[in-house]
């Protein structure tokens, strides 16, 4: 039996991961590699809200309050990504790149962040001695605030460079890819660092963090080569007038339900991230988990993230809006923080990892969900892809900055009353005041729930008309 090339392309494109999400202006090959800069922000990721904040509480005893402040100071950054992808939309320049020069500084800034963040760490923790009042205090804020930056510019302008060379049919499969390209940078990154910390010592977090930062730019560097045209441009073109953002953010408002949605994305995000700099240290002090242990939490999240991305795979196939998905991701979030709370008590280790990979699962539904219908959002005026995902990133770290204070300061000022015993015998246990802060995770989900069901109703209308465009099999790494 002969098997012509037309065939073999056929199986490929039926069987390969992702190959659909490739066109003749973004191959596959150049696709894949753009894509390392989602490694690069997952490992990245992983540190802050992973590794480091288990670190600084448990081993190094600094207060869960401050750790929080720490982690959530990259917040203060979030809100500038819808400028910074607008900047990147009418960037000039004498060789026309537009996202280039944001990819490559954001690279540089994600990198120093890491590189001094170690030692700034130890001095916070009082390994070091030194005279300077709050110099651990100020240098960690420092390094902390040059991660934060570097992962939002990288990861705003690596999406829309990505969106600029995709086509229009492809573009939501290119992103989708992306985003899963994160959660598999998340996952593995979680595993090598868990493993490499087995032995913990001040010495070993100053290798593993700064061989991540060595890894960051080199992932970086590989990814933007000779992925954006050389366009060279006039004096007169570099000089026009260009947009001006409060009219591009008018006319994104104006879009339709731009304004809702990005409402719910912060609901929602506040929701699934206030346990992040919880929980982790909820598994070593409650359950007495160790570095290595706890540290795979974060993989069994992004395990649980990918299962939620295969069955949204699935449902956008069947036509299933990606609001109704968004529903669906904030009820397994539900039983997500439950299992989690009745983990404590059972003294359930597995429950506890259960509820972790639901955290993920119904988060990444969550997250997939809200960025597909960002996505499908059409330009309006000045309006482009730029801004619209640097609104729906600023949203959605903004939220998760906010409430990973909120969680770390809620857990310290609940369990200084508990332990004090003003509530009781029952309640005088270092467990209260993490079980307070995902039971208010929980009354969030059930507002976020409130707040998408206009959105729901108003697409049902739109969606029961509409061809399904599902991402397929071809869009999920099976």
């Amino acid at each position: 039996m002969i098997v012509s090339r037309g065939h073999i392309k056929r199986i490929g494109t039926r069987f390969l991961p992702f190959s659909d999400a490739a066109s003749e202006t973004l191959p596959l090959a150049q696709l894949l590699r753009l894509a390392l800069f989602q490694i690069s922000v997952g490992m990245a990721g992983v540190m802050l809200l992973g590794t480091l904040n288990r670190v600084m509480i448990v081993e190094l005893s600094v207060p869960a309050t401050l750790v929080a402040i720490m982690v959530a100071l990259p917040v203060l950054i979030a809100p500038f990504r819808a400028l910074l992808g607008f900047k990147s939309d009418n960037y000039r320049s004498a060789i026309g790149w537009k996202r280039v020069p944001y990819l490559w500084f954001g690279s540089l800034w994600q990198m120093g962040g890491l590189a001094i963040m170690p030692m700034c760490l130890l001095v916070l923790g009082g390994d070091v001695t030194h005279d300077v009042p709050f110099a651990g205090e100020v240098l960690a804020a420092l390094a902390f605030i040059m991660t934060g930056l570097g992962m939002h510019m990288t990861q705003t302008a690596g999406l829309a460079l990505a969106a600029d060379r995709a086509t229009e049919e492809t573009r939501p499969r290119v992103v989708a890819l992306l985003y899963v390209m994160f959660l598999i940078g998340m996952g593995l990154s979680a595993v090598v660092i868990g493993w490499l910390l087995r032995d913990f010592s001040g010495i070993r977090l100053i290798q593993v963090v700064q061989g991540t930062a060595v890894m960051t730019i080199l992932l970086n560097t590989v990814a933007l080569w000779r992925q954006e045209r050389i366009r060279p441009m006039t004096k007169a073109e570099r000089e026009a007038p260009q947009p001006d953002f409060k009219d591009a953010w008018g006319d994104l408002m104006g879009g339709g339900q731009a304004g809702r949605l990005l409402a719910v994305v912060f609901l929602g995000t506040m929701a699934f991230n206030m346990q992040d700099v919880l929980l982790e240290p909820y598994g070593g002090e409650i359950l007495g988990l160790s570095v290595s242990t706890t540290t795979l939490l974060t993989a069994g999240w992004a395990a649980g993230a990918l299962m939620g991305f295969a069955l949204a795979a699935r449902w956008l196939s069947a036509g299933i809006s990606p609001y109704r998905m968004a529903g669906r991701g904030i009820l397994a979030g539900i039983a997500a923080f439950s299992a989690v709370i009745f983990a404590s008590p059972l003294g359930s280790t597995a429950l506890f990892f259960a509820g972790a990979g639901m955290i993920g699962f119904g988060g990444g539904l969550f997250a997939v969900s809200t960025l597909t219908a960002a996505m499908t959002m059409p330009d309006t005026g000045a309006a482009g892809k730029g801004l619209a995902l640097g609104a729906w990133g600023a949203a959605q770290a903004t939220a998760a900055g906010v409430s990973t204070l909120i969680g770390g300061a809620l857990r310290d000022g609940v369990n200084q009353i508990a332990l004090a015993g003003h509530w009781g015998e029952a309640l005088n246990d270092a467990a209260t005041g993490y079980s307070v802060v995902y039971h208010l995770e929980i009354g969030l989900l059930f507002v976020t729930l409130v707040a998408l069901g206009p959105l729901l109703s108003k697409a049902r209308s739109r969606h029961s008309n509409k061809k399904p465009t599902g991402l397929g099999l071809a869009d999920f790494p099976t």
